[in-house]
C-alpha cells in the first residue's frame, strides 16, 4: 500500500523537470517564432504565436505528466 502511495506522488525531481519542460516550450516556441518574424519580416506576429503554443504545448504535456502521476 505504501508503495503504491508512492509511486501516485510528484517528487521534486518530477516537479523540476516539469518546469523544465513548461519552460523548453515556451523557449522553442519563442525562438520558432522569431525565426518566422525574421523571415516574414512581420514582427511581433509570429513570436506571440509561438509563445502562445509553446504555452499551450507545455499546458498539455504538464497536464498529461500530472493525469498519469495521479491515476
Amino acid at each position: 500500500m505504501a508503495d503504491e502511495m508512492r509511486d501516485r506522488t510528484l517528487r521534486g525531481r518530477d516537479l523540476a523537470g516539469l518546469g523544465g519542460m513548461l519552460t523548453g516550450t515556451v523557449v522553442v516556441g519563442l525562438v520558432l517564432g522569431l525565426l518566422a518574424d525574421s523571415a516574414a519580416d512581420s514582427s511581433p506576429l509570429w513570436t506571440l504565436v509561438g509563445i502562445f503554443a509553446g504555452i499551450v504545448a507545455g499546458g498539455i504535456g504538464f497536464w498529461l505528466r500530472v493525469r498519469s502521476v495521479l491515476k
